[in-house]
């Protein structure tokens, strides 16, 4: 009889990135590799690039692509596979310094450029008082003023510009040009791909000492022309069966949602779909039958399809959490 399944934990792959920085330490106390600027901690991964390992329980040591490969109707139920790998890629991004202009290819495109659709979720997890997205083109840009500031180094001056803090998010659709500006600690949730096309990079070079590539005939067949000025989602809190919950991305993907929960407050999930949490403040304990996860800050936790109507939520404090769950 194979191990049924229960909430699990996985562990962190970092990427040093040039735009990095050591936040996921600070604020998180993840065990960075020492003297690296760390762009990106991938939480929950199934990608050729990097796979979580299970950390709790009696899977740890197994792998999320041993998931898919031998229990993926109990771990998804009614959530699609994504080219057979595991639906959601879910990050941290510590953005020290801007990231690059680009654009992810939308599902009607991607195909013709040899890449993948890759739509996503932003949420702000911490940033300093000047930190600002890029976001979406700015009123009335076109695409030849676009690819004339792109050969004189400008082409920023198109893009729509946000100023963000703490508890802001955007959701980006394939297609939407976008940027990370300085400042900004992000939770990423996503479709799973890895597609990037450069736009402008900044004129600096990458680790290696070289410029970093441009992808500039495949982002302008990408980008959305017609996406002006973008906003963040709504910030409101509205009252929900336990807590409160901001509603922050629904699409045919994903949904993603943020709770708060006061302390002592408790919920029973539904089963169905594979679910990820996320914790930003406080304390949430996630127990099941034969398994219970604590979660704080910084720290995340898939709950499979198969046990999640066996699991409880239960706050520790003020608590706030994202749920993203897998269409």
């Amino acid at each position: 009889m194979s191990q049924p399944l229960y909430p699990l934990t996985f562990q962190p792959i970092f990427k040093d990135r040039v735009w990095g920085g050591r936040k996921l330490e600070q604020l998180y106390g993840k065990a960075l590799p020492p003297g690296k600027p760390i762009g990106e901690s991938w939480e929950i991964t199934d990608r050729p690039e990097g796979v979580s390992v299970i950390t709790n329980g009696p899977l740890a040591g197994r792998d999320l692509r041993w998931l898919m490969e031998n229990h993926a109707k109990e771990l998804l139920g009614d959530s699609q596979p994504c080219a057979g790998r595991f639906p959601l890629l879910v990050k941290i991004l510590d953005a020290q310094e801007k990231l690059s202009l680009q654009v992810h290819p939308p599902a009607h495109k991607a195909a013709e450029l040899r890449g993948d659709p890759k739509t996503e979720l932003w949420y702000v997890a911490d940033a300093t008082p000047d930190a600002d997205l890029f976001v979406g083109l700015r009123r009335g840009a076109t695409r030849a003023e676009f690819e004339r500031r792109i050969q004189d180094g400008s082409v920023a001056e198109c893009f729509h510009r946000i100023p963000v803090k703490r508890g802001d998010s955007m959701f980006l659709p394939s297609g939407r040009v976008h940027a990370l500006g300085a400042g900004n600690l992000i939770f990423e949730i996503q479709q799973n791909s890895d597609t990037t096309y450069r736009v402008f990079d900044w004129n600096r070079v990458g680790l290696d000492g070289q410029p970093r590539e441009l992808h500039i005939p495949q982002a302008l067949t990408s980008i959305d022309f017609a996406d002006f000025e973008p906003a963040l989602a709504p910030a409101e809190w509205r009252n929900a069966s336990v807590g409160e919950v901001r509603w922050l991305a629904h699409c045919d993907l994903f949904t993603v949602d943020l709770l708060r929960f006061q302390s002592s407050e408790e919920m029973w999930l539904k089963g169905g779909r594979v679910m990820v949490l996320a914790v930003t403040q406080g304390q949430l304990t996630v127990a099941e039958e034969s398994e219970t996860v604590c979660l704080r800050p910084g720290e995340f936790c898939v709950v499979p399809a198969s046990c999640a109507a066996q699991t409880v939520l239960r706050a520790s404090g003020e608590t706030i959490f994202l749920s993203a769950v897998a269409k």
